[in-house]
């Protein structure tokens, strides 16, 4: 896959200004820098400081997963909220296209077609479905990265659970919390942050 490399971000004053506050109320100087970023870009997403502690994660498999979304892996999302807060990326949702039947959702079902259209080595995304997170889990995805972060009070927290046990490139987060905001924040930090240039 060739890389992607799309023109430069233009940083609204305004969420410079909002970053300049979140740093003044949470120091962020001790995280890697891709930690930082979807750490700093998730709790300005909600406005939330509780996720700098919440958010589960590892530097090395963000720096992997990093290289691989700009490089141009697919980027899967498990509801149309998620893609709609991805704005820099193509993305796939193929929740319109599900049907639910006997022990399986729509959002389940989503998954199944995303992962027959996009086969391994994809992103996904999912911030709204805790049964999209458990489906991902019984199939062969080898996946670049699963950002999971299902939001409820019914499966959330369980499903998170379980992405960590699975050892999966991961970003989860231990509470009931999660939402589609947070689950697109979380890849548009690694959209966002800089291709690292190479050196001849």
């Amino acid at each position: 896959m060739s890389q992607v490399f799309p023109e430069p971000r233009v940083v609204h004053p305004i969420e410079q200004e909002s970053f300049r506050r979140l740093r003044a109320r949470l120091d962020t100087s001790h995280f890697p820098p891709l930690t930082r970023a979807v750490v700093e870009r998730v709790v300005h997403s909600a406005a939330d400081l509780d996720y700098a502690n919440d958010l589960v994660t590892d530097e090395n498999t963000l720096v992997r997963a990093h290289a691989a979304l700009h490089a141009g892996a697919p980027v899967v999302v498990d509801v149309e909220m998620v893609a709609a807060g991805i704005t820099r990326r193509n993305t796939v949702c193929r929740l319109r296209d599900a049907r639910s039947g006997p022990g399986l959702t729509r959002s389940a079902h989503a998954v199944r077609l995303a992962y027959e259209d996009v086969g391994p080595g994809a992103l996904w995304v999912i911030g709204c479905a805790p049964t999209a997170l458990e489906e991902l889990l019984t199939l062969d995805a080898d996946p670049a990265l699963v950002i999971g972060l299902p939001v409820g009070f019914v499966g959330a927290a369980e499903s998170k659970a379980a992405l960590r046990e699975s050892g999966l490139p991961a970003v989860s987060n231990v509470s009931e919390k999660g939402g589609s905001a947070v689950a697109a924040a979380a890849l548009n930090a690694l959209l966002y942050h800089p291709v690292p240039k190479e050196t001849s």
